[in-house]
Order: C-alpha cells, then sequence, then structure tokens
C-alpha cells in the first residue's frame, strides 16, 4: 500500500535467497491506496523470446525476473529498484552485467543495460535500475579456448621477440661502453645507460620466466610452479618498480634541474628496483599466494593455466599488481606530460629547428612511451564487451616493447657525425646541468 511501502519479496531455491526492493517512493507517487505488485520468474529454457541472435553471453540460471506495479509503465525513477541476484563464487573468465529485455532492440529484440548499473559481489550481484520491465544477469564469457590458444600463440613469439631484442640492447650497451671514449667518462651518460639497462634486463626476466611459465604449468608441479608463481611476481614487479624509477630520473632531469646530487644515486635505485619487489614476493609468498591459475569456461574447463597468484588470493594482485602499477601510471603520466610540453616549446626556438628531425623526436617519444609503461595501461581495459580486442592489442604491444625500445637506444645514443638535437634526446642525455652522482 502507499502508506505501509512494499513488502520484500524472497525466492528460496536451493539454499539460495535472491531479493527485489522497491522504492517507497514508487508508492507514494500513486493516487490509489493499494496497487498490485506483480513479479514474474521466468525459465528462459522453457521460452522462445529472451534469445538473442549471437548467444555468447549465459543467463544466470535460465532465470527472468519481470516486476510490474499496476497498470502503469514506470521509468526515469531517482530511486532505482534493487535485484539482488545471488550466486556462488563466479568463474574468472565470467564478467557479470544487468541487462532488461528491450524488444526494440534489432529485429527480434535483445538484451539492453541502459539505465542498470552493475554491483558485482562475492555471493551476489546487485542490479539497480531506473525502470520496471524484465531483468536477468547475464554472464559474459571473457575468454573462450580458441582466443586463449590465440593469444599464448602471440604471447610467446611476443616473448621470444622481447627476449632477443633485450639481449640486443644488452650488446649494444656493452659495444658503446667498450668502443666510444664519451661513453666512459661522461657520468651523466653511464648512469642513463645503466638505468635503462636495468629496465631491460627486468624486462628480459620477466619474458624468459612466461616462456618458462608455460611449459612448466602444463606439467602440474606443484611446488616448482609456487616458485615460479612467485618469480613471475617477482620479474612483473621489478618492471613495473624500474618504470617508475625512469619516470624518477626524468623527474631529477627536466623538474628539478638545479643541481641535484644523491651519493651513490644507482646503487640506491638498484636497491629499491631489485628489493622491493623481493620483499613484497616474500610477503605474499608466506600466505601461501602462490600456486596454478586456471581459467575456466562455462563448462569448467581450463582454457588456460598459468603459475601466478592462485584464485583465492586474487585481492593480492589487485593490490599488489593492479594497484601498484596504477599509482606508477599517474605518476609516469605526469612525468611524460612535463616531458611534452617542455619539449614542444624547446622545438619551438631557432635551434631546435634547424637541426631537429621531427620524426626522430617522435620516435624518443614513442620510446618514452614504452620506457614509462604507456602499454601496460591496457590492462585496465581488458574487462567487459571489449575484453578480447584489448587483449589482443595489450598481447602485441608489449611483445614489441622490447624492440621498441631497441631501435629507441640505437636512434638516441648510437654516434653520428651530426648530433641528434632534438630536445628529447637532450633530455636522456642530461644536458640541463643537472648533477646526479653515483658516487
Amino acid at each position: 500500500s502507499s502508506v505501509q511501502g512494499p513488502k520484500r519479496i524472497n525466492s528460496t531455491e536451493m539454499g539460495n535467497t535472491s531479493k527485489i526492493r522497491l522504492p517507497r517512493k514508487l508508492f507514494q507517487s500513486m493516487s490509489i491506496q493499494k496497487v498490485h505488485v506483480v513479479v514474474t520468474v521466468l525459465d528462459v529454457t522453457q521460452l522462445v523470446v529472451f534469445k538473442e541472435t549471437k548467444q555468447t553471453r549465459h543467463v544466470l540460471d535460465n532465470t527472468v525476473v519481470g516486476i510490474t506495479v499496476g497498470d502503469t509503465k514506470i521509468t526515469g525513477l531517482q530511486d532505482p529498484v534493487q535485484l539482488t541476484f545471488t550466486h556462488g563464487q563466479l568463474l574468472h573468465s565470467m564478467a557479470p552485467q544487468c541487462v532488461f529485455w528491450d524488444p526494440g532492440k534489432g529485429q527480434e529484440g535483445g538484451w539492453n543495460t541502459s539505465g542498470c548499473v552493475t554491483e558485482p559481489g562475492d555471493k551476489g550481484t546487485i542490479c539497480s535500475c531506473d525502470h520496471l520491465t524484465f531483468f536477468t544477469l547475464l554472464l559474459s564469457p571473457t575468454l573462450d579456448r580458441s582466443t586463449a590458444q590465440a593469444l599464448k600463440v602471440i604471447a610467446n613469439v611476443g616473448c621470444g621477440l622481447a627476449v632477443a631484442f633485450s639481449i640486443f640492447s644488452m650488446v649494444f650497451y656493452v659495444f658503446l661502453r667498450c668502443t666510444y671514449k664519451k661513453f666512459k667518462s661522461e657520468e651523466s651518460i653511464q648512469i642513463n645507460l645503466a638505468l635503462h639497462m636495468h629496465l631491460i634486463s627486468s624486462l628480459f626476466l620477466l619474458n624468459m620466466t612466461f616462456l618458462f611459465n608455460n611449459w612448466i604449468s602444463s606439467r602440474s608441479q606443484l611446488g616448482l610452479c609456487k616458485g615460479l608463481g612467485g618469480l613471475t611476481h617477482y620479474s612483473l614487479l621489478c618492471c613495473f618498480t624500474w618504470m617508475a624509477l625512469e619516470g624518477c630520473h626524468l623527474y631529477l632531469l627536466f623538474v628539478k634541474v638545479l643541481g641535484t646530487y644523491i651519493r651513490h644515486y644507482l646503487l640506491k635505485l638498484c636497491i629499491i628496483g631489485w628489493g622491493l619487489p623481493a620483499l613484497v614476493v616474500t610477503v605474499t609468498g608466506s600466505i601461501g599466494s602462490y600456486g596454478e591459475y586456471n581459467i575456466q569456461n562455462m563448462d569448467h574447463q581450463p582454457v588456460l593455466s598459468l603459475c601466478w597468484i592462485k584464485p583465492e588470493h586474487i585481492t593480492v594482485h589487485y593490490i599488489t599488481n593492479c594497484g601498484y602499477f596504477g599509482l606508477i601510471f599517474l605518476f609516469n603520466t605526469v612525468i611524460f606530460g612535463v616531458v611534452a610540453w617542455k619539449n614542444y616549446h624547446l622545438q619551438s626556438t631557432r635551434a631546435a629547428k634547424e637541426n631537429s628531425k621531427s620524426w626522430k623526436v617522435g620516435l624518443v617519444a614513442v620510446g618514452l612511451f614504452c620506457l614509462l609503461g604507456a602499454t601496460w595501461a591496457l590492462a585496465f581495459l581488458t574487462y567487459g564487451n571489449a575484453s578480447v580486442p584489448m587483449l589482443y592489442l595489450f598481447a602485441i604491444l608489449n611483445s614489441l616493447q622490447g624492440l621498441f625500445i631497441f631501435i629507441w637506444l640505437v636512434v638516441l645514443y648510437y654516434p653520428k657525425k651530426e648530433e641528434i638535437a632534438g630536445s628529447s634526446s637532450n633530455t636522456i642525455r642530461n644536458d640541463k646541468n643537472t648533477t646526479v652522482s653515483q658516487d
């Protein structure tokens, strides 16, 4: 009634309780004293309707819930109706999504998300919608077997290329140090190159552990899989940390340009770059976080197995990987923006216009972009409907990261008769008279 408000309607089946909450204001706005609330629970397997042309998504428990209040079509609710779909622990390869049936979508109708907000939880998902109609919870597969195999092939080939070009970069570094005098005598160039080599070494370690991961995880050696899972996590954290240190170094070179002197500078960077990830992995490993990680399909068949953080400790992944990289990415994005801004103003000078080449400046910018880990940010877009295209783009671009950095190093540091005068090159070569010492 309009005075008492609605009662909560529960439907219990096999010990699970789903709930529907209708807002009180919905009833208070009605002029009549009593109104009929009808809740219809339908099994979609027994119906012709509620069938999409491309059935790539699964309806939770094959159940659709319809809600009507009186004879009026209700839309635009300020206080939304809430449906709680109770379920167990969802597969990690399934993404829940609140939808309603839209008869006007396509030729035969289809599921629509407009006006609905999805709030996933461990034991249930809350759907908040601003209208009344037929609702359900769709489970969208984020990864199928064929996609997983294709991504695995791309990742393996990419990791092989990354390992090869990491080795090429290290050989190039040794060649410069042994051949040209200025790479032996100029301390700023030595520190810059050494910093890049540590990042490349962490990428080399990460790609090597991933290649071993594919081989060992398929053999189900539990103890070895735990160790490799920890090593893979350590390698990934080292990459992220050295990307952050590259950003900090750019900050010292570009922002804080007035005579910065840090004793044992490179040694301190090494302690942070290699030591901090080791501390994190030690702590997470002590609580048994590492082991076999399986991505499964709707039939509970594994489509991909890795030695990684176990599913029951997925919070560790969100904190130590997603959260940690998110902070690093925000910091490096700000630094890259400052570098790009200063580079733009430097390019406007007459000397820069006469001596620099736009393609080299662009290449240096791309190198900085990869060096600061921008391609890894695509991982945040590998959720929802755009998951598969973003996964392909993520795998391809990160596979080419080693190649980009190698080309960048060659263009930037290989001595030529004509000195490259691009301001971004000057950034790395420390022509800002900033003193950063490792002594």
